[in-house]
């Protein structure tokens, strides 16, 4: 599991949400979960390449849902700066 993200204190789950917070500037990192489906995770991935901000694979949406501290399964996720 990935402590940095069930750690912090603000993050931002979901893919719609996780984009309009890249667009607004205020994501530090994302997380996208690898077996999510890629027309949800490829704008994700491809707005983090453009605006350099760092994105880290997770192997299970289940597992990044649990590290967000959520009941569900999440496609991505991301660390307010």
């Amino acid at each position: 599991m990935h402590q940095a993200l069930a750690d912090a204190q603000k993050r931002v789950v979901g893919t719609k949400q996780l984009l309009r917070a890249l667009d607004e500037g205020k994501i530090a990192h994302v997380y996208i979960a690898k077996d999510a489906d890629l027309l949800l995770t490829k704008r994700v991935a491809d707005r983090c390449y453009d605006m350099n901000i760092p994105c880290t694979q997770v192997e299970t949406m289940a597992e990044l849902g649990r590290a967000c501290a959520i009941d569900v399964k999440a496609a991505a996720a991301g660390l307010y700066k």
